[in-house]
């Protein structure tokens, strides 16, 4: 059964038990559900002062990472693969919102410090599934095609 059925079906392990080992039927402990994951492309085109000029990248980076704080994770990776839109964060659900049906939101053109203080705002919300995107984020919201929307790195 693939994990998308068991999401559907309710149920969130191999044996379908429900949170019961598999073994001997006892209930397992559950950790912490993940958090809201901000992901910003650094790297390539997206982050640099030569496509960019005048926007303060390392700045914005550690703005947002210092806005988001416990509320969620920030990571930067390489390049997500769509440099026409740079720069683009993409902003991944938490386990309670990936359950309420949030998938992860796709932003492009995130070159001003209002933007950075939408997406904090938006982390400590709950992110997507449990929040809309606040201000104007949601004009910020980009398509990608499916290849680079599963290249994402977990």
């Amino acid at each position: 059964m693939s994990r998308r059925d068991r999401d559907r079906d309710g149920r969130n392990d191999r044996d379908g038990r429900n949170g019961r080992d598999a073994k001997d039927g006892r209930d397992r402990k559950r950790g912490a559900g993940s958090p809201v994951t901000v992901t910003v492309c650094r790297g390539c085109c997206c982050g640099t002062e030569a496509k960019h000029p005048g926007v303060d990248h390392a700045g914005q980076y550690e703005r947002l990472r210092t806005a988001v704080g416990s509320a969620g994770r920030v990571r930067a990776v390489t390049c997500l693969d769509v440099c026409t839109q740079s720069n683009v964060v993409v902003v991944g659900p938490s386990s309670e919102g990936r359950a309420a049906g949030g998938r992860p939101v796709w932003l492009g053109f995130v070159l001003m410090d209002e933007m950075i203080d939408d997406i904090a705002a938006w982390v400590h919300a709950g992110g997507p599934g449990l929040a809309d995107p606040p201000g104007l984020l949601d004009l910020q919201l980009i398509s990608v095609s499916r290849r680079v929307r599963e290249g994402l790195p977990e």
